[in-house]
């Protein structure tokens, strides 16, 4: 099997908005590559007789169901906001996005 380029590494990187020195995409392309093959090593041991699992143990939903219970109301909520704003909290921008 052929192995990941650093071509295809720094195709990787841009997608994900990633700046990569030389010498980090031939260290992230081996990497990568090891990380494949031993994928592919699980994959040939699976069989048509072991059943495809996410987890060892079975597990169960630890989550409480919902249930409809009194609240605050918005007004109750916002009383003691320093700023609010239709009904939710005002907070200052932090991202400089509008």
């Amino acid at each position: 099997m052929p192995g990941i380029t650093r071509e295809e590494v720094a195709h990787l990187a841009r997608l994900a908005r990633l700046e990569l020195k030389e010498e980090e995409l031939d260290h992230f392309s081996g990497q990568l590559d090891d990380i494949i093959g031993a994928v592919a090593r699980v994959s040939e041991v699976a069989d048509q007789d072991v059943p495809p699992t996410s987890h060892p143990l079975p597990l169960t939903n630890v989550m409480r169901a919902d249930e409809v219970r009194p609240s605050l109301t918005p007004e109750q909520a916002l009383s003691g906001a320093p700023a609010q704003e239709q009904q939710r909290f005002k907070v200052p921008q932090i991202l400089g996005e509008d």
